[in-house]
């Protein structure tokens, strides 16, 4: 046996285990959920909480034999079929959706196809079978260079879903005296394209149309959501929603409003803790520094689905995306925590509050994993499925004898450097041999709420003493007077990122040459310089080893209004000398403070461009320079809440100050109070933190720039709130 197991069963008895003294379980229970006294409170709702507590989720435990769901592919074919399932898209990916009437008459080939069963934001890139194409003003496709989709055979229109929606004018001249397609099928709130191809002379058809007639689909920014940390946006108001990447924001999405979700009710399961949403929702927003010199941000969202496959399916996509964990309390509040381990976060678990439990301190052989591949969707390989770099523990592979190799699928990243840092928190989760369960009394439901708990159990569990475990999964389970929980070992070191170390290598991309024989380029990185006010994007892509090739660069900002990005601007790069494989390109100046799409391309002597590269965001800072440190820092406790205080330092570029708290003195795992104080430099400033638990806290106060670039933090020193 390369394991053991140790069990200490009580299951026959409600005395807790000598010598021990009972804790009022309802209290605890009442305390830990509600937070609002006994008063109130009746045995319904208690008996509530414990059967909700039941779909606790742990993603990467529940999730890992899911029923089937919709592969990158599958999407990116047109659907054809009688009763066709209904297509959902968040982030940005490639659709085609179901064809909803492809016709002829006379001349003309008349087809409609439905992208998605929502409204989105965008269309980014147009595209008739495998061919990128451009369109013309009035929508004709500009003819490729081998004279493919040419003299003006091909109109495309677009419509991203609004309600009510426009039916296709063109389509409807042409189909609407015989009622196959009027002005009534307008597809309100459905995202569509619609085509039109024209039979060209006998001769010309194979030039014009090699394939046949083809189909369509797109590169979109897909569904408006409701941002909570917007105040201009109104959870009841779809026309302030926006478009979003932010697995956090998507969730609640799914949750709540998407009509193909759960349907939950958000003013019972996220505005009583909309705190908690924010602070997820931001560290998913934070900018990781990445090896090449830019950032980009901790997690996104870029996922797909289909109505045949159930909710739960798509919610273990996105939790995937940012190594998430939920549960629903017994008041019917949803509480996520996505992957950034913070003390405040935390419960305990007491030798008092085990009833029983088995641990296990190695797994079996045939499940044993020395090797982990992350496998995620890929822009660059028109949305299929590749891997980056593998996470190898070569001590373990020596001991087996083999590679032991699973792959960790991330069907909502689009993003190589991401796949690699959630995939090493998995693979390094997975390493923790020491994993097991408990069956807990009433007396710890707590501990079932939260994803991270701490034991204090030095004579149940000595050994593991003082360690953090990771809750899995946790049921209800009467016969142990309360919960099982099963758990694993939290690892010491699963936050620590090193990207020249940890990043690895861009995953390698068999280029396709475009009709006109020119290979779509590769971004290797996009990062933002800035200084002075100003900031140029340095954007790094493949060498084409072609000196007659013009490298080509256009951005666009992500959202110039209601969510839809602006126009592209464009900039040729003449004479740009490539390096180690690489050519690297400066900008000229670009907006500062916000974000923006980029893509790449090359275009030859005559003017004919390759395909434009997958697009990539980048968020611009005109100033790197942080406002330095605030004066005077402060925080006094109270009743459930806690005062800050400070001064602003006399720094031109302060713009305003965060605020954090923890129940340790560590800064790297305390929560950030949202949003910050705004002010002006040399102000006096005081803020109250409220919804705190009794407890002592340690506070810091960090300054915000004009580019919301934070400072070094500077602690309150600890405060007691009662």
């Amino acid at each position: 046996m390369r394991g053991y197991q140790r069990r200490a069963l009580l299951r026959g008895s409600t005395a807790l285990y000598s010598p021990f003294v009972g804790r009022d379980p309802i209290t605890a229970l009442i305390g830990g959920i509600f937070s609002s006294g006994f008063a109130g409170i009746t045995i319904g709702q208690v008996v509530g909480a414990i059967v909700l507590s039941a779909i606790s989720i742990g993603a990467q435990l529940l999730f890992r034999e899911t029923p089937k769901k919709a592969k990158a592919e599958s999407v990116k074919n047109t659907i054809s079929q009688s009763l066709p399932y209904r297509v959902i898209c968040n982030g940005r990916r490639r659709i085609a959706g179901a064809i909803m009437m492809r016709e002829a008459k006379g001349k003309n080939l008349c087809h409609v196809q439905a992208l998605a069963a929502h409204r989105i934001s965008a269309f980014n890139r147009i595209f008739l079978n495998d061919d990128e194409v451009t369109l013309q003003p009035d929508g004709t496709v500009n003819e490729l260079s081998d004279g493919r989709y040419g003299d003006g055979k091909v109109w495309v229109g677009t419509r991203v879903g609004v309600k009510p929606e426009t039916a296709y004018g063109e389509i409807v001249d042409i189909m609407g005296a015989d009622g196959v397609w009027t002005n009534n099928h307008r597809g309100d709130g459905q995202a569509s394209i619609g085509m039109i191809c024209r039979t060209p002379k006998q001769e010309d058809f194979n030039k014009r149309f090699p394939n046949g007639g083809p189909t369509c689909s797109a590169e979109v920014d897909g569904a408006l959501c409701w941002d909570f940390r917007d105040p201009t946006q109104s959870a009841t108001n779809e026309a302030t929603w926006k478009f979003t990447r932010n697995p956090m924001v998507v969730l609640a999405w799914w949750l709540f409003f998407a009509e193909a979700g759960f349907g939950y009710d958000y003013q019972t399961g996220l505005l009583p803790v909309l705190d908690d949403w924010i602070e997820e929702a931001d560290i998913c927003d934070e900018l990781i520094a990445t090896a090449a010199g830019g950032t980009e941000r901790r997690y996104e969202f870029d996922g797909t689905t289909t109505t045949e496959f159930a909710p739960k399916t798509y919610l273990a996509d996105i939790l995937m995306s940012c190594d998430g964990w939920i549960c629903q309390r017994g008041d019917g509040a949803w509480l996520p925590l996505v992957g950034k381990f913070r003390e405040t976060k935390v419960a305990t678990i007491t030798d008092a509050d085990i009833a029983n439990y088995s641990v296990d301190g190695d797994v079996l052989f045939d499940e044993e994993v020395n090797r982990l591949t992350p496998v995620f969707i890929d822009p660059a390989l028109d949305y299929a499925e590749n891997s980056a770099d593998d996470f190898d523990d070569i001590g373990a592979q020596l001991i087996a004898g083999r590679v032991l190799a699973e792959t960790n699928p991330l069907d909502g990243v689009t993003k190589w450097r991401q796949a690699r840092r959630l995939t090493k928190r998995e693979f390094l989760r997975v390493r923790e041999k020491k994993r097991g369960q408990f069956g807990l009394r009433l007396s710890g439901i707590n501990a079932v709420f939260t994803r991270w708990v701490r034991l204090e159990t030095p004579v149940r569990l000595p050994e593991l003493n003082g360690r953090l475990i990771e809750n899995l999964k946790s049921t209800l389970d009467l016969s142990n007077g309360g919960f099982s929980m099963q758990w694993v070992l939290h690892p010491d070191d699963i936050d620590a990122w090193n990207p020249a170390t940890d990043e690895g290598a861009q995953p390698a991309i068999a280029a396709e040459p475009n009709a006109a024989d020119l290979e779509q380029p590769v971004i290797q990185s996009v990062s933002a310089i800035g200084g002075g006010g100003s900031v140029y994007l340095r954007v790094a892509i493949d060498d084409p080893e072609d000196d007659s090739l013009t490298p080509i660069v256009r951005y666009r900002v992500a959202d110039a209004g209601a969510g839809s990005p602006g126009g592209w601007v464009e900039q040729a790069f003449p004479g740009a000398q490539p390096s180690a494989g690489s050519i690297v390109l400066d900008t000229q100046t670009v907006p500062a403070d916000t974000l923006l799409q980029v893509q790449a391309a090359v275009k030859n002597s005559k003017g004919t461009y390759s395909d434009f590269s997958a697009t990539e965001e980048v968020q611009t800072i005109s100033d790197p320079v942080p406002a330095g440190e605030v004066i005077g820092a402060a925080a006094v406790g109270g009743a459930g809440q806690a005062t800050y205080s400070w001064t602003a330092p006399n720094a031109d570029n302060y713009r305003g100050a965060r605020l954090y708290y923890n129940t340790v003195n560590s800064f790297g795992t305390a929560s950030a109070v949202s949003p910050p104080t705004y002010g002006a430099a040399g102000g006096n400033y005081g803020a109250i933190v409220s919804g705190l638990d009794a407890d002592t806290y340690f506070g810091w106060i960090t300054t915000i720039n004009r580019s919301g670039l934070e400072g070094d933090p500077v602690a309150t020193g600890s405060f007691t709130v009662t």
